[in-house]
C-alpha cells in the first residue's frame, strides 16, 4: 500500500526523499508527496500521478540526480542543483510519501502530507483510520475547514488542536493517537521542532534507519538500504522521536524504550520480501489485514453494528434497477471469483448469472442487452482480453462494473463504476490476496444489490455483514496454525495426480485451488464439481492419486463424504477442508487427513475455505525445488492475448 519516508541530517532532504521513495514504488500508489522543513516554515510538494511527476515539479534536475547518479556523485551536486533553481525544496529534514488512495479519489489535493490550517504540522500516513468520519464532525463543529477527502487530513487537524492545548509536539502526538480507531503509520513535523520527525505505528509497518549524522523512518527496508543496515522496527503502538544524532523511542503512554537496533543482512530484493522466505508466502499472510483493508471502508456503522453498505460517493441505485441478468467476465484466477460469484449473486439476489472467460466472450458474438450488467474482474486493470469484453459490453449498452487492484488502470477508467480490491501489491505470478479480495468485493457488492431488490430482510442483510466482518480474523488463525497443512504438502509432494473436488461454490474454490497448485509446483492438477467423478475422471484414480475435498457446504456433507469414499477405496490419498462443525468425515476411514476452518455461514466459506490450498501449493512448490514466486512461463499481468 501506501509508502512513508522521512530524513533528518545534514543533507538536503529532497534527493534523500525521492531516492527512498523510490525504493517503495513497488509497493503500488496513484500519487506522491514531499514536505520540507524551510527556514521558518513547512514546504509542501505533491501530485497526482507516478513519482516522476513530483520530481519533475520539483526540479528536472533532481530527476536526472535519482536516475543516473551514484550517492558520492550525488553529494558532490548538490551545492550545484540547489544553486541551479529555486523550485528545489531546500531544506534537510523532511517526510515523503507515495499514497495508494482509499478515502478519495487521486489527485493533487488528496495526495499526502497534509497539514492544519496553517501548513505548521504536516503528516504522512499508511493505513486507514475508520472513524475519521466522527472526527472530522468535531473538528468541523470547532470551525476547521478540510481541504481534502482523506481520512488522513483528520490526524493533522486532531494532532493541532493537541498542540494548541499543550505547546509540546510530541504530547500532541501521543494524545491524537488515543483518539484514532484503525490503522496508521506517520511521520510529523512541526514548524517549531524543527530538528526532529515523530513517527509512531499501529497495524501498518514502519521502522527507523540509523545512519551516521543522519536517520530516517520508512515503511520497508529497501527505502534505507543504500544509506544504513541499521534500524530499529518500531513494535505495535510505539511512538519514535528521530534527530539526526540519536533516536528516543517510546511507548503509547510517553514511557521511554530501550531497545536494540537490528542488522539487516538481506539483498535488496530479499528485503522487499519482509524476511519471508518467497513473495507468495509473504501475500498469503498478508490476506487478514488485506481483507480488512478492502471491508471496512465500505461498511456503514450504527455504533459498533455494521448496518449498510457504501461505495464511496458512487451510486449503484441506477445500475441494480430493471437488472436481467449479470454477467462476469475474466481471466484465471480473476475469473474462479467469478465463478464463485455467480453462486454468490444468484443465492442472495436471484438474478441470473452467466459467468464466460473473457478470451471466449469477446469472440462468441455475446447476447447482451442494457438490461444486463456486467462485471470486470482483473488484478491488473490491464488484461488485454477483459478490456476487450468491457468493450464489448458497452457498446452493447450493458452497465459495466469493474473490479480492480489498480487506481487509474485501464479497467478502472473505462468501467461505468468501479471497485477496488485494497490488497497492494502483488509480486508473486500466483495470485493470492488478489483473488481472496475480489471475493470480498464480490460479497459487498451482492449484499449490496440483494438489499436494493429486497430479496434479504434487513435483519439478515446485518447478520451477513456480521459474518464478513469474521473472515479477517478467521484467515489470520488459520495462518496461525497450518502445522497440518505443511505436514500434508510433505507427504503429497510427488503425487503424479492431483484431483480437486466441491459441490456448489466449492466447486468454484476447487477450480482455484487447482490452478494454484500447477501454477507453482508444476504438478498435474484438475478440478471437477464432485458429483461428476462418476462420469469419467474416477477412471483416473489409482494409488498415486490425490483428491482434495472442498467440504464447506453443511446439507452436503455426506454426499460429499461419499465421493470422498469413493475415491479412497480406489487407492487416492484423501484431504478433506471442512468447516470446524462437521461431524461427518473421519480420519481414516473417509479421510487420510482433515483440515478444519472457522466455522461461518456457508456462502461465506469460499474465502477461508481457499487459505489452506493456497498454502498447499505454496509448500509442494518449495519441497520440489521451485521457485513459486517466478513459475515458467507466466507473467503477473497479461496484456497480450
Amino acid at each position: 500500500m501506501c509508502g512513508i519516508v522521512g530524513y533528518v541530517g545534514c543533507k538536503q532532504a529532497t534527493p534523500v526523499l525521492i531516492n527512498t521513495l523510490k525504493k517503495l514504488e513497488y509497493r503500488g500508489y496513484d500519487s506522491a508527496g514531499i514536505a520540507v522543513m524551510n527556514d521558518d516554515e513547512i514546504l509542501v510538494r505533491k501530485a497526482k500521478g507516478a513519482l516522476r511527476v513530483l520530481t519533475e515539479d520539483i526540479t528536472k534536475e533532481v530527476v536526472r540526480l535519482n536516475d543516473k547518479m551514484t550517492g558520492e556523485e550525488c553529494d558532490a551536486r548538490e551545492a550545484e542543483l540547489i544553486a541551479a533553481t529555486d523550485k528545489f525544496v531546500k531544506g534537510t529534514i523532511g517526510i515523503g510519501h507515495t499514497r495508494w488512495a482509499t478515502h478519495g479519489e487521486p489527485s493533487d489535493i488528496n495526495a499526502h502530507p497534509h497539514t492544519n490550517v496553517s501548513g505548521t504540522i504536516a503528516i504522512v500516513h499508511n493505513g486507514i483510520i475508520e472513524n475519521y468520519a466522527k472526527l472530522k464532525e468535531q473538528l468541523q463543529a470547532q470551525g476547521i475547514v478540510f481541504k481534502s477527502q482523506t481520512d488522513t487530513e483528520v490526524i493533522a487537524h486532531l494532532v493541532n488542536f493537541f498542540y494548541e492545548q499543550t505547546n509540546d509536539i510530541f504530547e500532541a502526538v501521543k494524545l491524537a493517537l488515543k483518539k484514532l480507531e484503525g490503522s496508521y503509520a506517520l511521520g510529523v513535523i512541526c514548524k517549531d521542532y524543527p530538528d526532529r520527525i515523530i513517527a509512531a505505528r499501529k497495524d501498518s509497518p514502519l521502522i527507523v534507519g540509523l545512519g551516521k549524522n543522519e536517520n530516517f523512518i520508512a515503511s520497508d527496508v529497501p527505502a534505507v538500504l543504500e544509506y544504513t543496515r541499521e534500524v530499529y522496527y518500531l513494535d505495535q503502538k510505539e511512538l519514535a522521536v528521530v534527530y539526526s544524532d540519536h533516536v528516543d523511542l517510546f511507548t503509547e503512554d510517553g514511557e521511554k524504550i530501550i531497545k536494540e537496533p537490528s542488522h539487516i543482512e538481506w539483498d535488496m530484493a530479499a528485503a522487499k520480501k519482509g524476511g519471508y522466505a518467497h513473495f507468495m508466502l509473504k501475500e498469503i499472510y498478508e490476506q487478514p489485514k488485506a481483507l480488512k483493508d478492502t471491508l471496512h471502508p465500505h461498511l456503514v456503522f450504527n455504533g459498533d453494528k455494521a448496518v449498510d453498505i457504501k461505495f464511496d460517493e458512487m451510486d449503484f441505485s441506477s445500475i441494480f434497477e430493471n437488472v436481467d441478468r449479470i454477467i462476469i467476465t475474466a481471466c484465471g484466477t480473476a475469473y474462479h471469483a467469478g465463478v464463485a460469484a455467480r453462486y454468490i449473486f444468484e443465492q442472495l439476489t436471484r438474478v441470473p448469472v452467466v459467468v464466460d472467460v473473457a478470451s471466449e466472450f469477446r469472440y462468441k458474438n455475446p447476447i447482451i442487452s442494457n438490461k444486463d450488467v456486467v462485471i470486470i474482474i482483473s488484478q491488473s486493470g490491464e488484461t488485454a482480453d477483459t478490456l476487450a469484453a468491457l468493450r464489448l459490453a458497452k457498446e452493447a449498452g450493458a452497465k459495466v462494473i469493474a473490479i480492480t487492484n489498480v487506481v487509474g488502470s485501464t479497467v478502472s477508467r473505462e468501467a461505468d463504476r468501479v471497485i477496488y480490491t485494497l490488497a497492494g501489491p502483488e509480486i508473486a505470478v500466483a495470485s493470492t490476496k488478489a483473488y481472496t479480495t475480489q471475493l470480498m468485493c464480490l460479497y459487498l457488492l451482492a449484499l449490496k444489490m440483494a438489499a436494493a431488490r429486497n430479496t434479504v430482510s434487513q435483519k439478515d442483510f446485518e447478520y451477513y455483514l456480521e459474518q464478513l466482518e469474521l473472515i479477517p480474523d478467521q484467515v489470520e488463525q488459520i495462518l496461525k496454525d497450518q502445522s497440518n497443512t505443511q505436514k500434508f504438502a510433505s507427504e503429497n509432494f510427488n503425487k503424479n495426480k492431483v484431483f480437486y473436488i466441491g459441490r456448489l461454490i466449492d466447486s468454484a474454490s476447487s477450480l482455484e485451488s487447482a490452478l494454484k497448485l500447477k501454477e507453482v509446483s508444476y504438478m498435474h492438477s484438475e478440478a471437477f464439481a464432485a458429483g461428476e467423478l462418476k462420469h469419467g475422471p474416477i477412471a483416473l484414480i489409482d494409488k498415486e492419486t490425490l483428491v482434495v475435498a472442498l467440504a464447506t457446504q453443511k446439507a452436503l456433507y455426506e454426499k460429499i463424504n461419499s465421493n470422498v469414499q469413493e475415491v479412497k477405496t480406489r487407492g487416492a490419498s484423501t484431504l478433506v477442508i471442512c468447516q470446524g462443525d462437521e461431524q461427518v468425515f473421519v480420519k481414516g476411514e473417509s479421510a487420510d487427513t482433515i483440515i478444519k476452518i472457522p466455522q461461518i455461514e456457508d456462502i461465506f466459506a469460499a474465502i477461508t475455505a481457499i487459505i489452506p490450498a493456497q498454502l498447499f501449493a505454496y509448500y509442494c512448490s518449495v519441497l520440489r525445488g521451485i521457485d513459486p514466486d517466478k513459475p515458467k512461463n507466466l507473467a503477473k499481468s497479461v496484456t497480450v492475448e
